[in-house]
């Protein structure tokens, strides 16, 4: 059973959220990525809520700019300290004495989870990655490695001003193109039958705007003659540090994602496991959610 609900936050931000288990038991909160919203995480929201599963309350909030959730219109509300913020106060709320009992996050919900567990470290106890480079080895990879730069060239297209309607045009046939194009050599595509792309035609026609301004307001994009430069770009380490148990999940046939970065993360995150799925992609909830299941629940028993 999922319960919906808009939980409006201290600063008056609402954000959509989908739950499962019961107040007051440990929390697990999920966050999703590009194009997607809070649904995609269903199934693990309802298997860590059963009591012989951990019992615990699944919290997946759409984020800013996504479904029900505010949107505001200015680019810069979309800037990390600004989204990290509405994760931790939905997480004061919802677990006000203790800290989150994990934190899992996918693609963009990855790169605010990263910068949360550097932040504020005391907000949470573990912390899950699927296929969201750290921003340290992802602004090496974007100066240094070609091929990350070409790998991640479509985003200088999503901060495009017409990005919204050429995405749109055509029932959405370059969002479609994401899910088949960011994994040449998927195990296979069978997720994305009529009734998913009716959920997300659904989160869609809500607007593309909120999470197309995360790409606009970030400088971590592959150089572009139109975009900031990176070679000025430097993040202290002391930014990119993350001490609390970590497990990164990453699809190896991620076209847009590279194995790269995964290189020397562990000098970034000193209490790292990683597991390696070699035949799925970018959208590995979809395509794998027994093995991330299996995966999270050792790591959450350790």
């Amino acid at each position: 059973m999922i319960d919906t609900w808009q939980q409006v936050l201290p600063g008056g931000i609402s954000l959509s959220c989908r739950a499962a288990g019961e107040r007051g038991r440990p929390v697990l909160m999920f966050l999703h990525g590009f194009p997607e919203a809070a649904f995609v995480w269903d199934e693990l929201l309802q298997h860590f809520a059963q009591p012989e599963h951990g019992g615990f309350r699944c919290l997946a909030p759409n984020m800013r700019g996504y479904e029900y959730s505010s949107a505001p219109s200015d680019v810069s509300a979309y800037r990390s300290r600004h989204l990290v913020q509405d994760l931790v106060d939905l997480a004061a709320i919802e677990s006000p004495s203790t800290p989150l009992a994990g934190l899992i996050a996918h693609d963009w919900g990855g790169a605010l989870a990263w910068n949360l567990a550097n932040q504020r470290p005391e907000r949470l106890q573990k912390l899950v990655i699927l296929n969201a480079p750290h921003p340290g080895t992802f602004l090496r990879e974007l100066k240094r490695n070609p091929r990350q730069q070409a790998a991640s060239a479509y985003m200088n297209f999503l901060v495009r001003a017409d990005a919204e309607p050429l995405l749109a045009e055509n029932d959405y046939a370059r969002l479609w193109d994401f899910f088949l194009d960011m994994g040449a050599g998927a195990k296979n595509h069978g997720w994305l039958d009529d009734s998913m792309k009716a959920r997300y035609r659904d989160v869609w026609s809500m607007g593309l705007t909120g999470g197309l301004n995360y790409y606009r307001a970030t400088p971590l994009r592959p150089p572009d003659t139109q975009g900031p430069s990176l070679a000025a770009l430097d993040l202290p380490r002391s930014a990119l540090m993350v001490d609390v148990p970590t497990l990164v999940i990453w699809g190896l046939g991620d076209t847009a994602l590279l194995p790269e970065l995964l290189d020397d993360l562990e000098s970034y995150v000193p209490r790292l496991t990683v597991q390696r799925l070699d035949w799925a992609t970018h959208w590995l909830i979809h395509e794998e959610p027994a093995a991330i299941i299996a995966f999270l629940e050792h790591f959450l028993a350790q």
